[in-house]
């Protein structure tokens, strides 16, 4: 049989070669079989390329991933919406500690009120008796200073609860200035401590003691120094209970001690009208201290008249001779 000819030779498939993607068969549109299986392993090639450097560029892009996330979580953390908010809770949770049941802090509050003159000693009136009717709390007048006439000034030293501290300085500031306010803390947590252990020391050492003291076979001597022993531990366990009860109530209550002054300016009005109206005492009071000066320097005077004289005699005598 007689086949036609065509200008491409005829290839042999070979068993191994059937399945193989590389190996494709010859048609007229696609060129030449050797071309062909180029071309299939070029672009096997590139792809296995492509795919190594995907495979490589992977792991750099999650971690250029990665490192952006976490980026934009400091970032919210740090400056966003609810930053301030965060501190704003943790500055109310620091307050509400500080003025826990558990802070064992003694407070003391010393406060300049500056009010017209006229009013000073009343103002300082008005606050002392609502500190004695207790009428803001639980409060006690620890002294009280008044100075009156031209240049009038008050202070007032009182302990009272906390929850009053705020009402009584308003009352005493109404219709004036707070000049100045200081507030301090004074943490008495070790104190408080040290005396609980020092009470519990004393407490389990009088039980031992009165135990010692039941016994019947204690001599005479044994009685006595056991007694005299007792008597000292009941005495140091009473003095710690009452430096407990003095911390407890420093914790408690808190110290506000209260100035009262008028302005600047009354002041010295005050001052200049003190001294025009003591103005006959000044005098007088200066006069004497000069005839006082005067009787002092006359026998200075006298002494000193007589050295020169005698002095410049010497000399006159020296020329002569």
């Amino acid at each position: 049989m007689a086949y036609p000819r065509s200008g491409h030779r005829r290839r042999t498939v070979r068993p191994s070669d059937v399945g193989n993607p590389l190996v494709k068969r010859a048609s007229p549109a696609s060129g030449t079989p050797r071309a062909s299986i180029r071309a299939d392993v070029g672009a096997e090639r590139r792809s296995r390329a492509s795919g190594m450097v995907t495979a490589r560029r992977t792991p750099a892009m999650l971690l250029g991933v990665l490192l952006l996330a976490a980026c934009g979580r400091s970032a919210d953390m740090e400056g966003g919406p609810g930053a301030g908010g965060v501190a704003a809770d943790s500055t109310e949770v620091a307050g509400q500690r500080a003025r826990s049941p558990g802070a064992m802090l003694a407070y003391e509050h010393d406060v300049g009120i500056t009010l017209a003159d006229a009013e000073v000693l009343t103002r300082a009136g008005d606050v002392r008796a609502a500190c004695t009717a207790a009428r803001f709390g639980a409060c006690t007048v620890l002294g009280a200073w008044e100075q009156g006439g031209a240049q009038r000034s008050a202070s007032l030293r009182m302990r009272i609860v906390p929850e009053g501290v705020e009402p009584l300085v308003a009352l005493a500031s109404a219709g004036g200035d707070i000049g100045s306010r200081n507030t301090r803390a004074e943490d008495l947590a070790v104190a408080v401590r040290d005396n609980a252990v020092a009470q519990d020391r004393l407490r389990r050492e009088l039980q031992r003691l009165g135990e010692f003291q039941a016994r019947s076979d204690l001599s005479v001597a044994d009685m006595i120094a056991l007694s005299e022993r007792i008597a000292t531990a009941e005495a140091e366990q009473e003095r710690v209970e009452q430096e407990s009860a003095q911390q407890r109530r420093r914790i408690d209550t808190e110290l506000l001690t209260i100035r009262f002054q008028p302005p600047h300016g009354q002041r010295g009005r005050g001052e200049i009208g003190r001294a025009v109206r003591e103005f006959g005492a000044t005098l007088a009071t200066g006069t004497a201290w000069t005839i006082r000066a005067a009787a002092f320097l006359i026998p200075v005077l006298i002494v000193v008249g007589l050295c020169t004289f005698a002095v410049r005699r010497l000399r006159r005598r020296r020329r002569s001779v």
